[in-house]
């Protein structure tokens, strides 16, 4: 089994971030001037200018160094089925000819990235159900 140089704690942080990033929709409502509470709160599922959810999974990816960025990168590939655990090395290699920069975009880019993600994981024999849940303060 290859070793992963993302932690898995990193890697399921990064899964929950575009979890909460993959089930935003596009504004329906943007003239509407009711209150959340007219509403039910269902303008906490759009994009919106203030929306933190895209900013946080951007930065978390931002912060990993190139090892683990391109560990993120071949696991989402892994998850999506374009490598094998037997190809993992090919994955990032590939990988790295993501540019640093554009990675955040890129990741945020791919539909269903969280899935694909957990998928590239669960090869490792990795699961969420394994990490500590957060605690309340978090």
């Amino acid at each position: 089994m290859p070793e992963l140089t993302l932690s898995p704690d990193i890697a399921f942080a990064i899964v929950q971030k575009a979890r909460q990033f993959d089930v935003k929709l596009d504004p329906v409502d943007q003239g509407s001037s009711s209150n959340p509470s007219d509403d039910a709160s269902v303008d906490v599922l759009e994009f919106s200018a203030d929306d933190d959810t895209l900013r946080e999974l951007h930065t978390a990816i931002h912060d990993l160094d190139a090892d683990q960025l391109r560990d993120l990168i071949a696991l989402i590939w892994l998850g999506r089925g374009d490598f094998t655990l037997d190809e993992w090395d090919e994955a990032r290699i590939a990988a790295g000819d993501v540019d640093r920069r554009r990675a955040p975009r890129y990741v945020s880019g791919i539909p269903l990235v969280s899935t694909y993600l957990e998928d590239g994981l669960a090869c490792f024999n990795l699961s969420d159900d394994d990490q500590p849940a957060p605690s309340p303060d978090a």
